[in-house]
């Protein structure tokens, strides 16, 4: 009897502990007086309470409730003090601050202070949508502020919902109601469930089913080195319209699988319809094509034809903005102008291409079913067995190499029937970076030398494109700091333009930094600036897995002089790393002849994505390969 009044008194201390979180105003001294996060004391932040609440009516008219009450602890958090309500554009009256507070502790005793109208305005950004801006007053370092507003509007067809943010979050909560005309399919994501309650809402004129969904002590979001984009690993929940049924007067099923949301948007206008448009431009293919007889000289042809002819805007979506025709006459358009374009030049020229529906990197990975989950479309063109991937937005595309923000795990081909199936779009072929150095060691200490850099595939056009965003006398600034203050003398680059080779950059450097000169010896690490001195892989676990992008093979070959009057006193060994599951290899290979030391290096990557449960392996290589590029070798004086 005892151990269940203890229990009892417990529960209801837990009770009022979560009903003291959930009130407005109800701010303690004790939250105010605490300087850090108690399982978190790095967190310049955190969310002590966030629920949204989802009300949606028989008329499919919602009302979406948000109450948030956040800590400051740091002054890096004083941003979260300004918040941001996206709303369409002129429906100022669908947004309501109900309430707004900020709390300090001043002299033992907490004070609040409220919104000001001042502080509270609204940014008319653009004919689409409107931004409420709010400004909480009086921020400093052990601030609370709480805020709840409202927003009216129609259920669309999805609700998302992130329940875990960049800080800690003690307690969050989504709470939906229902009417049972309104079927949803709930989507689960990240690596910590919710406890899901449900009950009949019994205050409203027709059924209505309300389900509570608790998160509890959610741990601080944390950029990790090669993540491809956090929130595809953010905890949370959509919520997808299904289905809507009224009985005996309407029926409709919304939500369906990857093969129906493809067909959906095949038979859109601007999709469907623009790719089987082809008048507008088949004089111009003639003059492309002539003399082109090999799928893959016209396949070459036509992208780099429609690269140089119709630019990117940089708007993303897989439904066309201008249409293929405006576009192709005004020479711009969007992702689906351009890439639905290129599709019907390639059918045109006979070959089997169709177009491909993915997420970019921003976009998030598309985990579940439905037309949101796709947001840009690009090319393929299906030769026997090999599928090649095409994209025209970036000048220095080519076959198989598209920009990284494609790049995003798995797209959806459509064919001209309407069947549609997945395409893995990860990179196959390896992108090499292939450096060759030859320097001279001098007595003192000096080193002079000469750099031949060569890159290809991804490695190639990311090369260019620094090229492309950046003045030569600024890349060249950042170059000489970037290796540890070199002086770079005779610096030149080839096929700076023409994608179909490797790009190449020569260049002479000398510099006094890389050696240290002590009594009679001089010490050296033999790969100089190129040697990888920091792992980016320092967490003990890893929360996300490791994304590279695209597989890629480093190799160096550096041919070092020795100074006459020195002699090699300590040479580093030979080795070979190579990681389990087939992940990867580093091979160290040197060679001594007379005044001459020969060093050939290689480091490996042979899968673009590592899994968090292979994290140790990369880890645990990457130290042992930074211990072996640090060694140094030893000249002495003879």
């Amino acid at each position: 009897m005892r151990n269940v009044v203890i229990s009892i008194l417990l529960i209801c201390v837990f009770l009022k502990g979560n009903a003291q979180n959930t009130s407005l105003g109800n701010v303690t001294i004790a939250q105010l007086e605490e300087k850090k996060h108690p399982k978190d004391s790095a967190a310049v932040a955190a969310i002590l309470y966030s629920n949204i609440a989802i009300d949606l009516n028989r008329n499919g008219n919602s009302q979406k409730t948000t109450t948030k009450k956040v800590k400051i602890y740091k002054s890096e958090a004083y941003n979260l003090s300004n918040i941001l309500i996206y709303f369409a554009a002129g429906k100022t009256n669908y947004v309501n601050i109900v309430s707004a507070y900020t709390y300090n502790l001043v002299d033992g005793k907490i004070v609040k202070t409220k919104l000001k109208p001042e502080n509270e305005f609204v940014e008319k950004t653009n004919t689409s949508y409107w931004i409420k801006k709010i400004a909480f007053p009086d921020v400093k370092e052990g601030s609370i502020i709480e805020y709840q507003f409202t927003e009216e509007g129609g259920f669309g067809s999805l609700y998302h919902f992130n329940a875990q943010e960049n800080f800690p979050v003690n307690y969050s909560e989504l709470k939906t109601t229902f009417p049972d005309a309104f079927e949803f399919k709930k989507n689960l994501k990240g690596f910590f469930p919710p406890k899901i309650t449900s009950k009949i809402a019994n205050t409203y004129n027709y059924i209505a089913t309300e389900t509570t969904y608790v998160f509890q002590n959610l741990p601080a979001m944390r950029e990790e080195a090669f993540v491809n984009n956090i929130d595809n690993y953010r905890t949370g929940i959509s919520l997808e319209l299904e289905r809507i049924a009224v009985p005996g007067q309407f029926y409709k099923t919304l939500s369906s699988d990857w093969t129906s949301v493809a067909k959906t948007i095949y038979e859109y206008d601007s999709f469907g319809s623009e790719v089987n448009k082809s008048g507008y431009f088949e004089d111009d293919l003639k003059v492309v094509l002539e003399g082109k007889v090999k799928p893959d000289a016209k396949i070459t042809a036509i992208l780099e034809y429609v690269k140089s002819t119709v630019k990117w805007n940089q708007h993303y979506g897989y439904s066309c903005e201008k249409g293929v025709r405006k576009a192709y006459k005004e020479k711009s358009g969007n992702s689906a102008d351009i890439n639905l374009m290129l599709t019907a030049m390639l059918r045109t020229a006979g070959l089997a291409a169709n177009p491909v529906l993915i997420s970019t990197r921003s976009n998030g990975i598309a985990y579940f079913p439905n037309l949101n989950a796709f947001n840009y479309v690009i090319a393929a063109v299906e030769t026997g067995d090999e599928m090649i991937l095409l994209d025209a937005t970036d000048p220095f595309s080519t076959p198989n190499v598209l920009p990284l923000r494609d790049l995003n795990w798995i797209g959806r081909l459509i064919r001209k029937n309407g069947t549609s199936e997945s395409i893995d779009l990860a990179p196959k072929k390896f992108a090499a970076d292939n450096i060759a150095i030859d320097y001279t060691i001098e007595a003192g200490g000096k080193i002079n030398g000469k750099v031949r850099r060569q890159y290809t595939e991804h490695k190639a056009m990311d090369c260019r494109n620094s090229f492309e965003d950046i003045k030569e006398d600024a890349y060249l600034d950042d170059l000489e700091n970037k290796y540890g203050k070199i002086e770079i003398s005779d610096y030149s680059r080839s096929n700076e333009k023409d994608v179909l080779l490797p790009a190449i950059e020569n260049f002479s450097f000398s510099s006094d930094n890389w050696s240290e000169v002590i009594g009679d010896r001089i010490y050296i690490k033999p790969m100089l600036f190129f040697a990888n001195s920091k792992n980016p892989f320092k967490q003990e676990t890893r929360e996300y897995p490791v994304d590279f992008g695209f597989p890629f093979v480093e190799k160096y070959n550096i041919s070092i002089h020795i100074p006459d009057g020195f002699t090699l006193e300590t040479v580093p060994l030979a080795g070979v790393l190579v990681m389990e599951e087939g992940l990867g290899v580093f091979r160290y290979n040197i060679a001594v002849n007379d005044n001459m030391l020969q060093l050939l290096v290689s480091h490996q990557i042979n899968s673009p994505i590592v899994p968090r449960e292979q994290y140790g392996i990369l880890k645990d290589y990457y130290k042992e390969m930074i211990t072996k590029q640090s060694e140094k070798i030893i000249l002495k004086r003879i």
